[in-house]
């Protein structure tokens, strides 16, 4: 049996309980201990089915027993975690990912006095309290670095934790003198181990870190619990001590401000590969073409004197006019990148390769400036070391494993470049505190937003760029539909304020059937003109034009931004290939706004497509009229000139487009006009170029020609006259072919 396949078996084990079907998940659970072949966890689930044929055996026969549903459910959760030992026991087993070779590694390095481990832990803190930084010790610090590690791989591979194991770690976690960073490590070991095998204590920890003070251990708390309490959702209505707690836990506005706000952080995760494609294909290339002139434009030294103005340097203006738009683009980035966009993952993803990153851990470590991982290649003597370790320390916008990454690639440029290195990031870093402050005192909480967003993003880099990333699942090819999860969305439709936000933002950010799902859900609690509105824009983006249709006419009751509901309204009446009913609409947008181009172009439109070519003529001139540099009127100009047998404006019109930008389909046409004003030679030669341009192959053509014959027909052509044209053009083509 492939891994795969007892993955799928164990999926469908979960999702038979869950579903209470347990006669089917006593069947899978068959297969999956006959794969592993111990008698002791077939003995396990004979007397679990015994039980549970006995208790159908009383229902059936009328039995009445007040605590059935007790027993059932109590039954359902032990073929639960049945499940789970048989799982892990097997993939211990088979696996080959690199999760199951470190565990079976690991064996026989667990700790076993684990009270004595972390008071020696502890310890180390109280003795360094005690030492001056000179006196502090590497070979102490790097010691300690590697028993943290060993306890971060112990929480890791355990499948339960022990009730002593449990107490001594949340005790830990509380503990004042033990550093916060470490402490952190620890919770995201928590969290991985609760992803490999499911344990009610692991939620305990989790719930217990997330009440911390400390927003390095509460925001990975926060984020733990969201993907676990993500990925085991259909089973959390047989654990009420969990959902009991997480109920508690959302009380708490501080609680549940880092939920919303971890909730949106994962949905912007979403956007990061189209973030670094846009980087790629818009940025950089303008970057490129910039950059030999830049030098000699701007005096990067001069950027950093003491008293610089807080003009912006027009010079700047100067490197950017050879390349319009790309100011607005940062501008834009830059806005991005406050938000908690991930703009660097394209720019850090090829320093991962460090020795550093070959250890797991380090994946999740919180950068911090003592890590002897740093002091070990960074002399913290130096001033100048001292100072940029500091600054990067400071900088929000990176994330920790990219810190890390910053450091190691610095390490071998000569001081001088460091220093300058320092005074630039510590200029922009002060910029950064500032905003911060700032935000902190008008948006409180907005620190904490950073430090999840960097956990976020340390995870992203893990599960996208570890070289044997594919021997995890990838958390961020989920959905991130919480709404839709039993607990999760449970919470969140409790706060409808909080639900509109993230309805808003899946709207904002283009996913509009995540969008759709939470706008009909608001819907249903109160009527609302724009969720309506907002609700038909989503079908209409998904090509749902009849529901789009009917939300549409139904926000027309609301009177809200009539223009705009009156335009897609006809929108869709034009999509659903009813062009007359879609003019009704356009000409009644006409009259709030007689002068609107976007409308009248489309009121041509529908004129054309119901063939009245004389007034969509007039339309189309309007439109030249208002806007003479508008170029995509000319195209509708020429061919409602051609079918209304205006030959000599149409071939005014098509040639404008030739000398511009022209299609296969210009070609084509003005071959037509050609043909009927008697110039057959023309005709042919523009028909060769339609054929010659880039997608239009004979085939298609011929087929784009049929449609277009009735036309040729009305303005003269004979009928006759059709396949001699056809055959001259084959000879045409065929000779242009030879001589080419």
């Amino acid at each position: 049996m492939t891994e795969q396949e007892i993955n799928n078996i164990y999926n469908r084990i979960c999702h038979q309980l869950a579903a209470k079907r347990l006669k089917p998940a006593f069947d899978q659970l068959k297969l999956l201990i006959a794969e592993h072949g111990s008698g002791i966890y077939y003995d396990e689930c004979r007397n679990l089915e015994e039980t549970y044929q006995f208790m159908l055996k009383y229902t059936v026969e009328g039995i009445r027993d007040p605590e059935r549903q007790k027993v059932y459910r109590k039954l359902i959760v032990s073929v639960f975690e049945l499940s789970d030992k048989v799982y892990e026991a097997v993939r211990l087993r088979y696996s080959t990912s690199v999760e199951y070779e470190k565990i079976r590694m690991f064996a026989g390095k667990y700790i076993s006095n684990f009270s004595a481990y972390l008071s020696k832990l502890e310890d180390f803190y109280i003795h360094q309290e005690t030492l001056s930084d000179a006196e502090i010790s590497t070979e102490e610090t790097w010691e300690h670095q590697k028993h943290i590690t060993r306890l971060f791989y112990h929480i890791w591979f355990r499948d339960k934790l022990t009730v002593e194991e449990t107490d001594l770690l949340r005790t830990f976690f509380l503990s004042p003198s033990v550093s916060v960073f470490y402490k952190s490590f620890l919770v995201t070991a928590v969290m991985l181990s609760l992803q490999r095998s499911f344990g009610k204590e692991k939620f305990e920890l989790l719930f217990d870190a997330s009440d911390s003070p400390e927003a390095e251990l509460s925001q990975r708390a926060i984020v733990g619990l969201l993907i676990t309490l993500y990925k085991y959702d259909y089973r959390m209505s047989f654990y009420p001590a969990i959902t009991g707690r997480l109920k508690i836990s959302y009380e708490n506005p501080m609680f549940r401000r880092s939920l919303e706000q971890i909730i949106l952080q994962f949905i912007r995760s979403k956007e990061t590969e189209k973030l670094q494609q846009r980087i790629r294909d818009e940025i950089l290339p303008e970057m490129i073409k910039i950059s030999p002139n830049f030098k000699n434009k701007i005096n990067l030294d001069s950027l950093m004197e003491e008293g610089l103005s807080e003009d912006k340097n027009p010079d700047w203006q100067e490197i950017f006019k050879d390349s319009p738009g790309l100011m607005d683009k940062m501008e834009e980035f830059t806005e991005l990148q406050m938000e908690g966009a991930d703009v660097f993952m394209g720019s850090f993803a090829m320093l991962k390769s460090f020795p550093f990153y070959q250890e797991i851990g380090n994946w999740f470590i919180p950068f911090f400036p003592g890590n002897p991982e740093i002091t070990g290649i960074l002399d913290m003597n130096d001033e100048v070391n001292k100072r940029l370790m500091e600054a990067i320390d400071r900088a929000p916008i990176l994330c920790n494993s990219d810190k890390y990454s910053f450091c190691f690639s610095i390490q071998a440029l000569p001081k001088e470049n460091r220093e300058f290195m320092a005074r630039s990031i510590q200029a922009e870093m002060a910029q950064i505190k500032e905003l911060e402050d700032d935000e902190e005192l008008t948006l409180p909480g907005r620190k904490t937003e950073f430090v999840s967003n960097q956990y976020i993003q340390d995870l992203y880099r893990f599960y996208k760029l570890f070289p044997r990333r594919n021997d995890f699942e990838d958390v961020f090819g989920w959905r991130f539909d919480f709404h839709n999860k039993y607990v999760l969305g449970d919470l969140l439709k409790s706060d409808l304020i909080q639900l509109r936000k993230i309805a808003e933002y899946y709207f904002s950010r283009n996913y509009f059937d995540e969008a759709a799902e939470v706008f009909r859900y608001l819907l249903e609690q109160e009527k609302d003109g724009e969720v309506i509105q907002k609700i038909a824009f989503c079908d209409q983006k998904a090509g749902r034009y009849e529901e789009a249709l009917e939300g549409y006419l139904k926000a027309e009751l609301f009177d809200i931004n009539r223009l705009w509901n009156l335009k897609k309204i006809a929108l869709c009446y034009r999509n659903l290939k009813q062009p007359a009913k879609a003019l009704q609409y356009y000409r009644e947008a006409e009259m709030i706004d007689p002068e609107g181009l976007n409308n009248l172009l489309n009121t041509g439109h529908c004129l054309l497509e119901l063939e009245q070519f004389d007034e969509a003529l007039k339309c189309y001139f309007k439109v030249e009229y208002l806007a003479p540099g508008n170029k995509k009127v000319w195209r509708p100009i020429a061919w409602c000139s051609f079918l209304t047998g205006k030959r000599e404006q149409a071939e005014k019109y098509f040639l404008k487009l030739i000398d511009d930008e022209p299609n296969k389909h210009d070609y084509m046409n003005m071959g037509h006009v050609q043909w009927c004003m008697g110039n057959r030679k023309n005709a042919l030669e523009y028909y060769r170029k339609s054929i010659s341009k880039d997608g239009f192959s004979e085939s298609d053509f011929q087929q784009v020609f049929q449609e277009d014959l009735p036309y040729l027909i009305d303005q003269g052509i004979e009928s006759d006259d059709v396949p001699i044209m056809l055959d001259q053009l084959r000879y045409f083509l065929e000779e242009r072919m030879k001589r080419s």
